[in-house]
């Protein structure tokens, strides 16, 4: 069995849908990626701030599993790192299955997972269709039909499969590169599945 690791790192300054993959990038604990737009110790994401600026920031890091470039690409979709603005992308990990609370140690820098990232519409104007690459129905059928938003109360039992990656927060920092390989610590506590955050 493969060791999981560290596909790419990117981050970005200004609030765009996708983000610059780049050498490294700087974790620092409780804030996030070092010069990205949505590091802080309260929430970034334009959408969340509107509805309240003084919420946690629980979407510091965002990490993507690599192995969903292949399903875009039998669907059609050529992408790179960076395009779904993921902060992390990683290879031989399955992110969705793991549970809220894991500590991924990135070769150094810690992060633990908060929650599931929600695919939204903004995935369909950067690539017509692409939606249905990360989301599906219970039964697995891709649907183009936008998940609840987060602010729903109907987002986290919605009857859909979220496939966009992960969010978490940064227990300990330092600098993430290509390769890194990456342990996973898996919460002593009952474990929780991962939900929209």
């Amino acid at each position: 069995m493969p060791t999981p690791r560290v596909v790419a790192v990117c981050r970005d300054a200004t609030h765009r849908f996708s983000k610059v993959p780049t050498a490294s990038i700087t974790l620092v604990a409780g804030l996030g990626v070092l010069g990205d737009a949505h590091a802080g110790t309260l929430v970034q994401h334009r959408s969340r701030v509107r509805r309240d600026p003084n919420q946690p920031n629980l979407r510091q890091v965002h990490l993507l599993h690599s192995e969903i470039f292949d399903e875009a690409w039998a669907m059609g979709y050529e992408l790179r790192p960076g395009d779904l603005g993921e902060n992390i992308l990683t290879a031989d990990l399955d992110l969705h299955a793991l549970p809220t609370g894991t500590l991924l140690d990135l070769g150094g820098p810690v992060v633990r997972l908060t929650g599931l990232r929600n695919p939204c519409a903004q995935i369909n104007a950067f690539r017509p269709g692409l939606l249905k690459v990360v989301l599906s129905r219970m039964d697995g059928t891709p649907t183009d039909e936008p998940a609840p938003s987060t602010a729903s109360p109907q987002c986290p039992s919605a009857p859909v499969i979220r496939k966009a990656g992960v969010m978490a927060v940064v227990e300990r920092g330092g600098d993430v590169m290509q390769d890194q390989p990456i342990t996973v610590t898996l919460p002593d506590t009952t474990r929780t599945p991962l939900a929209p955050v």
